[in-house]
């Protein structure tokens, strides 16, 4: 495969990536509230044996916890796709700054628009501090991805300096 191909190929991929996990979040906002608690129970539950198996006799409040496991997922999911939004458009050749904010921007609108979203599936809601978790995931995203590249960037440079000498 050449490069030009192989190039547009991980474009494609990239924004299929975005897509998908769009896709995934909306699913998790399309279920109804008792399919959605269940979900969450049931993660918290398994996190709840295996720390039982490390540290037997610990007492847990169901209710918060649960509670917890769902704002996290709000948190992870939004970080998630700000990585994957940044890095489809980077792959795509936008950079810089303007495109660092129109990405930050996207994602964050799309957390607006899940919260609407769930306006219109029975017994959910929109919370303007789901909107406000799902933002702070997106920074820290970003944060994460630009990190990164710096420390890729480094690496490289640090590697082919190495090869000079």
């Amino acid at each position: 495969m050449n490069k030009t191909r192989r190039r547009k190929l991980l474009i494609l991929l990239s924004w299929v990536a975005v897509i998908l996990w769009m896709a995934f979040i909306f699913y998790l906002s399309s279920q109804v509230v008792d399919q959605s608690r269940m979900l969450s129970e049931g993660i918290t539950n398994a996190g709840i044996g295996a720390v039982e198996k490390v540290a037997p006799g610990l007492h847990f409040d169901l209710t918060k916890l649960n509670i917890l496991v769902r704002k996290n997922a709000h948190f992870f999911a939004f970080l998630a796709l700000s990585i994957l939004v940044i890095n489809a458009g980077r792959r795509s050749g936008l950079k810089g700054l303007r495109w660092f904010l129109l990405g930050l921007g996207f994602c964050i609108l799309y957390a607006i628009s899940d919260e609407i979203h769930q306006l219109f599936v029975p017994g959910r809601g929109a919370q303007v501090l789901d909107v406000l978790i799902d933002s702070a995931g997106v920074f820290v995203g970003s944060i994460i991805y630009k990190s990164a590249s710096l420390l890729r960037a480094r690496w490289r440079h640090s590697d082919i300096a190495s090869r000079i000498k």
